[in-house]
């Protein structure tokens, strides 16, 4: 099980490339060499970098899916739309494909944030938007996720 944690805050040059943190190179290190996919995200103007075992595990579930059922295959192509798989260059960058920078109206100033198994990518603006959005009512949104759930002994 992947678990990565941390924020950081990056640059992208003009082509789109992402230099990788050392702190999150490091986490990366078992399976950075595996590859990964990237694609837009479903509730959010992010994009989300899943490492390939992980999208692995996802794709398995979108697979058990009836495609005679026509709301599964229009949930399966638009889930599916878009995505790419990328690796990390020789010298850690991940480069960022530009129809995926225009829907996360990706500048120059980008936050790579952890979501326990995926990195989700943002435009630093907008990140700091919805971490600001989100925390309004953080405590109330984490008593209903989180409080009823007996088995977690998280503070």
């Amino acid at each position: 099980m992947i678990n990565i944690l941390g924020t950081y805050e990056c640059k992208a040059d003009a082509k789109g490339r992402v230099m990788l943190p050392a702190a999150l190179k490091k986490q990366m290190a078992p399976f950075i060499n595996d590859g990964f996919v990237i694609k837009r995200s479903v509730f959010n103007k992010c994009l989300e970098l899943h490492p390939m075992s992980e999208w692995d595990k996802i794709i398995s579930e979108v697979n058990k899916l009836n495609r005679f059922v026509k709301k599964n295959n229009d949930f399966i192509r638009s889930y599916m739309s878009g995505l790419k798989i990328i690796n990390i260059d020789s010298v850690s960058r991940l480069l960022i494909p530009k129809d995926l920078i225009a829907f996360a109206s990706l500048d120059k100033e980008i936050v790579l944030s952890s979501s326990v198994n995926i990195i989700e990518v943002w435009d630093k603006e907008l990140y700091e938007e919805s971490v600001s959005s989100s925390l309004k009512d953080f405590g109330s949104l984490t008593e209903e996720v989180m409080g009823n759930n007996v088995a977690n002994d998280i503070p």
